[in-house]
């Protein structure tokens, strides 16, 4: 005999229906964490890629790829950003970024200078002079880092002073803030063991990093599987009762 009671047909529906969605969801976090680690092989790769002219890839740079590119121009060294959102050193600090004039382009690019630790203070660490003259820039031309929501607005319109403070790198802020138009993605420095800067470029995932899709993954394929339990648990037969001697 069955263990089972006979189940409406609507609890059959949406035990399914539920189950085939959770294990949808779990799928898609799985093939959202696969995509994820293709980028970053590709951008670990793109290190020892080929170096090629910045105006090949200036305007439209492959999607989901990170060219090494090579740019010659003269820094804008009055006129430093400062993202002050340490990720390397307990002691604070900012990566510093500075706007570029490419030769032979009206476009300004913002050149990432890399990541300079704090004094262990609240006081912005010392900068090294920028070149004053024409130098070659040697880099990966890859996307800005991601930014949320600002509390208060745009924080560099409120600043006169250079350099300027953010917490968050919106690109259209910053063009505003130049007046200059800025290409879409910025170029961030080789290693220089002569630099006193961090440079341990990464891609930037925010709060969604590979290991987090599939820890969501687990949680949805984990849903699934209790909705089933949970189907057999209300549908069980319950034992008829002994009678009392």
């Amino acid at each position: 005999m069955s263990r089972l009671r006979r189940p409406a047909w609507w609890s059959v529906l949406l035990t399914v229906a539920a189950a085939l969605l959770f294990v949808r969801l779990g799928v898609w976090q799985l093939h959202r964490a696969q995509y994820k680690d293709d980028l970053l092989r590709r951008y670990a790769a793109a290190a020892s890629a080929p170096v090629q002219g910045f105006d090949q890839v200036a305007d439209a740079p492959p999607v989901d790829a990170y060219p090494r590119v090579r740019a010659t121009g003269r820094y804008l060294g009055d006129r430093v950003y400062l993202l002050d959102n340490p990720r390397h050193d307990d002691r604070g600090g900012e990566e510093v970024y500075v706007p570029f004039q490419p030769r032979g382009h009206d476009r300004l690019l913002l050149v990432d200078l890399g990541f300079l630790p704090g004094n262990g203070d609240d006081r912005h660490p010392q900068r090294p002079p920028l070149p004053a003259g024409e130098v070659t820039l040697q880099g990966l031309y890859q996307p800005p880092p991601g930014h949320g929501f600002e509390m208060g607005g745009d924080a560099l319109a409120r600043q006169a002073r250079w350099p300027k403070t953010t917490i968050y790198l919106d690109m259209g802020q910053v063009a505003r803030d130049l007046g200059r138009p800025l290409y879409p993605r910025v170029l961030a420095l080789g290693p220089d063991p002569a630099s006193i800067y961090v440079r341990e470029h990464t891609l930037d995932f925010g709060s969604m990093p590979p290991a987090r899709h599939r820890a969501y993954a687990f949680q949805w394929f984990t849903f699934a599987l209790a909705a089933v339990v949970l189907f057999l648990v209300l549908h069980r037969r319950k034992r008829p009762k002994r009678p009392s001697p």
